[in-house]
């Protein structure tokens, strides 16, 4: 007998290996029914984003799709928050129901024309009409989220509620797509012109790489550093490729750009050749194009081929940046290389560490963020998941906690605000027993305090530090300065009042809370909330006149 939509759908999202799906209310209701009978968590969240981003969260630690659903209502919402797994380059499928083409461009209540508000984020949509085609475009929308480079899909299913696809025959048996986890196809460059890259790179003088998140999502770490131990070559990262080095290793200038402490920049614009390896090139990593030198020559390797030469390119390798970098290791052989360069760059990092070192041991109330940084990278496992928001909460935590390049995980936002904490607890769903931490400011927070309802409802664990400085601190001195060094004045725009309690805030919800005042309560209080099996708010009070590392930026002439 032929499956009905609900049910085929159900059948093969649990067959394909997803432990959860996140969705507002009301869409697919027969579908997530079946779906919790056979063991898949529906997850109900307070809003669109906060159910996307959830969805963007466990994609990112699993590598599968991260499956979301709204109604036909919600469909904008759901848009607007897929943007941060658009950049993030995290494949996910979401689902939108649409009153039926009888109902359409008659005024009907709620509907708009919703699919146009898909197209820039994401990587590929289509109308389900019927039950019967559900099977093929689920499977094509699937292959699309996870070939490179991944990216969400959008299906918008017949029915406000999907309930005309759901209610059909599909005529076809569940599928199994477990296998299909990004990134799915690995292909290698040509063994050709990988030649040319090893003696070009044989042959070069100060070399520097830049390993973006392609090559985070590539799992190629270890490759990373055997080229440039090969090589001599100090390696600089992107912001989301934090996490894919040991950050303590001799040849680790940490993330370049504009989320940057000063040595990565100083080392990339000293590279006479700069090899990137799964990076894009955008603004952020190049410190808004001032990165490389211009003289500097440019060799790229990358899985996505829209993404070679947006900077000029010597030479550019399409292909997966883990299996290329295997073939170029061999081609390389063992060159005789300078290792002058790679100590001048570690003793540049060194230097700004030694610098650095007063404040991650800085006693003084209200505390310095820096402290809380020197604490989270004390006190996460070697197998935890650090989730950061972006802005200061990105520039603070990709510049100031240590990865041990291995079992530990970066997730940052792609530039959502409000991203962490509802991604996090995503994560946490694809974590398993991993404890995962969410590093998320104040402003953050206030998006989506509601999913604190969630986490306990649901039962999700993670530890929520909340940087407290009771403001917007990225642009306050900024904003200080405009205002003719009022703050008072400045006030008005970047400040939040002081009555409100996070941990209070937390309890409501039936969840345990921290307040940290002085520094040496920071790591008690991480460590009592990881050992938690539900979430706990650790509120951590911090001055919003500390400044977090600013990038080195070259002279115009330079």
């Amino acid at each position: 007998m032929s499956l009905r939509g609900a049910d085929w759908l159900a059948r093969s999202i649990a067959q394909s290996g997803q432990s959860h799906v996140f969705f507002i209310d009301a869409v697919l209701r027969p579908t997530l029914m079946a779906l919790e009978e056979r063991g898949v968590q529906p997850v109900l969240a307070h809003s669109e984003k906060g159910a996307a981003y959830m969805a963007d969260g466990y994609a990112r630690l699993s590598d599968r799709p991260g499956i979301v659903a709204a109604q036909s209502v919600g469909a904008a919402n759901l848009a607007a928050a897929l943007q941060d797994a658009y950049l993030g380059r995290v494949p996910m499928i979401a689902m939108t129901g649409r009153k039926p083409p009888s109902a359409q461009h008659r005024n009907a209540y709620q509907e708009v024309p919703h699919t146009p508000l898909f197209a820039p984020v994401t990587k590929w949509g289509t109308a389900v009409e019927a039950a019967s085609d559900l099977p093929r475009l689920f499977r094509q929308g699937w292959a699309a989220a996870t070939t490179a480079p991944p990216r969400p899909v959008h299906l918008d299913l017949n029915g406000l509620m999907g309930e005309v696809v759901e209610q059909g025959a599909s005529g076809a048996e569940p599928a199994d797509l477990s296998g299909w986890t990004a990134p799915r196809h690995r292909p290698v460059a040509d063994a050709a012109e990988i030649e040319k890259v090893a003696a070009r790179l044989r042959d070069a003088g100060r070399i520097v790489i830049l390993a973006g998140d392609g090559a985070a999502l590539s799992g190629c770490g270890a490759e990373v550093l055997a080229v440039a131990e090969a090589l001599q070559a100090p390696v600089a990262t992107s912001l989301g490729a934090r996490d894919m080095l040991p950050s303590r290793h001799r040849l680790c200038v940490g993330v370049a750009g504009s989320y940057s402490a000063p040595p990565a920049n100083k080392v990339v614009h000293q590279a006479e050749l700069l090899l990137m390896i799964g990076c894009d090139g955008g603004d952020q990593v190049t410190h808004g194009w001032r990165l490389p030198h211009p003289g500097a020559a440019v060799i790229q390797i990358d899985a996505d081929a829209l993404e070679l030469d947006r900077l000029p390119a010597e030479l550019s390798l399409h292909g997966d940046p883990r299996g290329t970098l295997k073939l170029l290791l061999e081609a390389l052989g063992q060159p005789q290389r300078d290792a002058g360069f790679a100590q001048e760059a570690a003793r540049l990092m060194a230097d700004w560490r030694s610098g650095m070192a007063p404040r991650l041991t800085n006693n003084e109330a209200p505390i310095d963020p820096a402290r809380l940084c020197a604490e989270i990278s004390a006190a996460l496992p070697q197998d935890g998941v650090l989730v950061a928001d972006t802005g200061y909460s990105g520039i603070w935590t990709g510049t100031l906690v240590d990865f041990n390049g291995s079992g530990q995980r970066y997730l940052r936002a792609a530039g959502s605000l409000g991203w962490a904490f509802p991604a996090a607890l995503g994560a946490k769903c694809a974590a398993g027993d991993r404890k995962v931490v969410c590093f998320s400011g104040d402003g953050a927070l206030y998006y989506h305090l509601t999913e604190l309802e969630t986490a306990k409802r649901r039962g999700i664990a993670v530890t929520l530090v909340v940087n407290n400085n009771r403001g917007f601190g990225q642009g306050w001195p900024n904003l200080v300065r405009a205002a003719g060094n009022r703050p008072e004045v400045a006030a008005t725009l970047l400040r939040f009042g002081e009555h409100t309690d996070f941990c209070a805030l937390a309890r409501g919800f039936g969840l345990h809370s921290i307040r940290v005042e002085r520094p040496e309560q920071i790591g008690p209080a991480l460590r009592e909330a990881m050992a938690a099996d539900e979430t706990v708010l650790v509120e951590v009070m911090t001055g919003i006149d500390h400044r977090a590392p600013e990038p080195w930026t070259p002279e115009a002439s330079e």
